[in-house]
């Protein structure tokens, strides 16, 4: 299976109470085909007295079998807690966007992406430098003699 076929057959779900395990989200998504993974992230730290972070994945066989399991579970009720179901979205790298150690205009993407071509910056830097001329207020005002906006 693909890389891009098995994200769109993984689902997440977010909101999971603490008694929840993997065999409890196996028993709650089988009704909606072949299950092929449950994983339940644990907490980063060590230290930690929590089971879970309070989120899973249940990877389908088939993608249409996780829409399914989308469509009848979101905002359903498991261990009384109302859970959140939603396809799942790749994982970001360690070094992309906000939480990264790497500054954001430092990023390979980044530049591409926000870079401005030399043409607008001249562009720019004309008008700044270019004197303020004040408006003569009666001639203003005399533009302003029909309503809406201004004929040319």
């Amino acid at each position: 299976m693909s890389e891009a076929s098995r994200l769109k057959a993984t689902i997440y779900i977010g909101g999971l109470d603490h008694a929840v395990t993997e065999k409890t989200l196996t028993e709650a998504f089988i009704p909606f085909g072949e299950i092929t993974n449950v994983t339940i992230p644990k907490p980063e730290l060590p230290s930690s007295l929590e089971p879970h972070r309070g989120f899973g994945y249940v990877e389908f066989e088939a993608s249409s079998d996780a829409k399914e399991a989308i469509d009848n579970m979101d905002q359903s009720e498991l261990f009384g807690r109302v859970i959140k179901v939603a396809a799942a979205k790749p994982q970001k790298e360690s070094n992309e966007g906000l939480g990264s150690r790497i500054a954001v205009w430092e990023q390979q993407g980044w530049l591409e992406k926000h870079a401005v071509s030399e043409e607008d910056r001249l562009a720019a830097q004309q008008e700044k430098n270019r004197p303020l001329q004040p408006e003569d207020s009666i001639e203003t005002l005399e533009k302003l003699d029909v309503a809406g906006p201004a004929q040319v």
